[in-house]
């Protein structure tokens, strides 16, 4: 066989083996279903996923926990990688103080200093802590510690009790240090409602 032939059954192989896989990748995901692999997702499983807080504070849930008691989670949960006092660690970054160091050459960015939201912290510490066992904190300990870490910053006193009204209310001191990107291409990008227009 000529070189020009096999180069031309090649070109054919591969061509039928590009239109297989388009159809392949084409099949309706229904058609998945005769394998009797997956299901819908039923709304419980959704609701144990959709765990993310709002800035305004949209979907806190309800509960409260005390500075005191964060003191104690924090001690056990998140001492050994971000220090007993939220100074950092070999493994966990720094949570507290920073205060007045963004706008200079070198910004210690904090809880504190840096984050314009108290309820992005009782985010985090939900979904993401302890390392080890992100999700395993109950809501009252997640507001408990979130609200030793704001203890920690200066931002409320050691006698709060953290609530979802707590966080919302509390205006962060870095709470203005962020703008809406202004450029038109990336204005509205992944906007699902109450868009800046």
């Amino acid at each position: 066989m000529a070189m020009r032939d096999r180069m031309k059954a090649c070109l054919r192989v591969g061509s039928i083996a590009f239109a297989l896989s388009a159809c392949m990748l084409s099949t309706p995901a229904s058609a998945q279903s005769r394998y009797g692999i997956g299901h819908a997702a039923t709304p419980a499983q959704v609701a144990a996923w959709d765990l993310d807080v709002s800035p305004d504070g949209r979907n806190l849930p309800v509960g409260q926990g005390s500075v005191l008691r964060g003191r104690e989670v924090f001690a056990n949960q998140c001492a050994a990688c971000h220090g007993a006092r939220g100074e950092g660690g070999s493994l966990g970054d720094k949570l507290a103080g920073g205060q007045g160091t963004l706008a200079t050459p070198t910004p210690v960015r904090t809880v504190g200093s840096y984050w314009p939201y108290a309820t992005t912290l009782f985010d985090y510490v939900r979904r993401a802590m302890p390392l080890n066992a992100p999700q395993s904190l109950s809501n009252e300990d997640v507001y408990a510690v979130s609200g030793y870490v704001l203890f920690l910053n200066g931002l409320v006193a050691e006698d709060t009790i953290v609530s979802a009204k707590t966080l919302t209310q509390l205006k962060m001191p870095n709470r203005d240090g962020f703008v809406v990107d202004p450029r038109p291409d990336v204005r509205n990008a992944g906007c699902l409602r109450d868009c800046i227009k």
